[in-house]
């Protein structure tokens, strides 16, 4: 088991790419706290897993010293941060308001940031440890009315270098992790907006979002689940301070040429 002897706090676990991470982690071995704000569904994969659930909001610091200190002392201490809490408010620039914009990077950036440092020198303690950062492709291309998500996600492939830099001698590693679309109940809401505005049926709109993706189809939250286990686990040992792009090659497409296709 990859992650046997280890410890996991993972954000956003209640649902989606969290919640898939929680399962496959405590498969591979890992001790898991899930944190999130709803109550219900994070108590629920905590059960299923045997681990232990922390209710509040990521942006809260009181609330990421109170998820660290539920690891060390229902496991003893702490390996793995996966910070997978996330939201976005579409707006434009000029219409959004000041608490929208810092709404999201409460949750998105700094949420992620104070998890982190809360629970640094508990991985310091344990000679090292394995922060991954859930960002998005968004980070890397800009989508229409999405300035605060795509600015705050972009943000956090920063942080993960940053951390990458400063703990790297003391045997900390940091990534980020990029998706595209990806098929959770975040996903199933755009797609469900998308249809209505298109006259399409959920699926169908997930297929039209992925059309010009070279895989032809939205990823979903267990592959994403496996692409954090191999940034957890020791197997990526070497590999820090980067970003990995998990979008079924969407990045790889210039899209202006795409007429050209066959």
């Amino acid at each position: 088991m990859r992650l046997e002897n280890k410890v996991a706090l993972i954000t956003g676990g209640g649902t989606g790419v969290g919640a898939a991470t929680a399962r496959l982690f405590a498969r591979e071995g890992a001790k898991v706290v899930v944190t999130g704000r709803r109550p219900e569904p994070i108590a629920a994969v905590a059960a299923e897993v045997e681990g232990v659930s922390v209710a509040g909001d990521t942006s809260d610091p009181a609330h990421a010293a109170e998820a660290v200190a539920a690891a060390v002392s229902a496991f003893g201490g702490l390996d793995v941060v996966v910070a997978c809490a996330g939201l976005g408010i579409e707006a434009l620039v000029g219409d959004m308001d000041d608490g929208q914009w810092q709404r999201v990077f409460d949750v998105n950036l700094t949420g992620p940031m104070m998890m982190t440092r809360a629970a640094l020198p508990v991985m310091l303690e344990r000679g090292g440890g394995s922060v991954v950062l859930v960002s998005s492709t968004n980070a890397l291309a800009a989508a229409p009315a999405s300035a605060a998500y795509d600015a705050s996600k972009a943000g956090l492939n920063a942080l993960a270098r940053a951390i990458a830099v400063d703990y790297g001698p003391q045997g900390i590693r940091a990534n980020a992790l990029c998706p595209g679309w990806i098929i959770t109940p975040m996903g199933d809401e755009s797609m469900d907006e998308l249809g209505a505005a298109r006259g399409l049926g959920r699926q169908e709109a997930y297929d039209l979002a992925s059309a010009d993706v070279p895989l032809r189809r939205a990823g979903t939250a267990d592959e994403m689940a496996n692409c954090c286990l191999f940034r957890a686990s020791d197997e990526s040992s070497i590999v820090s301070g980067t970003t990995l792009v998990a979008d079924g090659g969407g990045q790889a497409v210039e899209l202006t040429s795409r007429m050209f296709a066959t």
